[in-house]
């Protein structure tokens, strides 16, 4: 893909919207960093609608274009990985139809559209590629999110644990990325081109309580899939973060609406009869609803309470 060609055709996306270069007004501003367009709908998307309606500042960094994302849509498969990279350019799209139902208006790629393409998964032969996002240079990435996040300016970075949730090299490498950045954006010493230095607050990892995962796996057992998550107990499930170890939730059932639209408008990624939208209301809205995370850096909540709000202690 041309990365140039990409960003004649889509400017607002390359770079920050021009009501949103120079001085960010909010009081209250977030940065998330994820490595697909879908990625911060299916983890994030109903915290970053509520704090978007609530009048904080929300951005979203996405690190690749998804270029080898599995198309669930036969009318959309000639996009397929192998025909051109054309499913890049279109997740564009997805990105931004889903950004609207989110109502977040400050959303870029790192580096600009196309920098660094989609690795796909472990052990792919697309991790290899000089160009795919699990190869970029760390120093060099680093100094990419430094510069949105020196502009940004915000209290609260969030993004992946150290596996990437799951094991995606792109997810670790966004994880190494933006904890990286988190550290070297205060440092008036690196990146001095990159703007005045900023130290954010707090750094969140996404977090999935594994007590929510095995109710989610009953759910869909019931409702007939063989293998929920692709495992038959829910003892074996490979990701998943212990209970203790979560220390923040987030209520943002009423922007569940939102959540789901946004994850209809990654049409390519996410059937709509598929397991995401079969779960029982009262699972399906704790699972899509209220959304989790570890503090990483920042005061934590006392011992044996849970922190219901990303800016409290600041």
């Amino acid at each position: 893909m041309d990365r140039r060609a990409v960003e004649r055709e889509l400017p607002q996306l390359s770079h920050a919207p021009a009501n949103l270069r120079g001085v960010i007004a909010a009081e209250r501003r977030m940065l998330l960093v994820h490595a697909h367009p879908d990625d911060e709908t299916i983890g994030t998307g109903a915290t970053m609608a509520k704090y978007a309606a609530d009048g904080a500042h929300v951005a979203l960094v996405t690190c690749t274009l998804g270029e080898e994302g599995e198309i669930l849509v036969p009318d959309l498969e000639h996009l397929a990985a192998d025909k051109d990279d054309a499913l890049g350019q279109h997740r564009i799209d997805e990105l931004a139809q889903a950004m609207k139902e989110l109502g977040v208006t400050d959303h870029r790629f790192l580096g600009g559209p196309g920098r660094w393409r989609d690795s796909g998964m472990m052990g792919e032969p697309a991790n290899d590629r000089a160009d795919c996002f699990w190869q970029a240079d760390l120093e060099t990435a680093t100094g990419e999110l430094v510069k949105v996040m020196r502009e940004v300016r915000p209290q609260i970075v969030i993004t992946y644990n150290e596996v990437g949730g799951y094991g995606h090299p792109d997810h670790i490498q966004a994880h190494r990325v933006a904890v990286s950045a988190f550290e070297a954006s205060a440092d008036p010493g690196r990146y001095p081109e990159a703007g005045e230095p900023w130290q954010p607050s707090k750094l969140y990892y996404m977090a999935l309580p594994v007590s929510l995962l095995k109710q989610g796996w009953q759910t869909l057992k019931e409702l007939g899939e063989e293998a929920p998550f692709g495992v038959t107990s829910p003892d074996d499930l490979p990701f998943g973060d212990p209970d203790e170890i979560v220390t923040t939730r987030i209520d943002a059932r009423d922007y569940l609406e939102n959540k789901t639209a946004a994850m209809k408008a990654h049409r390519t990624q996410i059937q709509v009869d598929g397991p995401f939208f079969a779960l029982s209301n009262d699972i399906g809205q704790r699972a899509f609803g209220l959304e989790h995370y570890r503090l990483i850096r920042g005061t934590p909540p006392p011992d044996g309470e849970m922190e219901e709000d990303l800016f409290a202690g600041l």
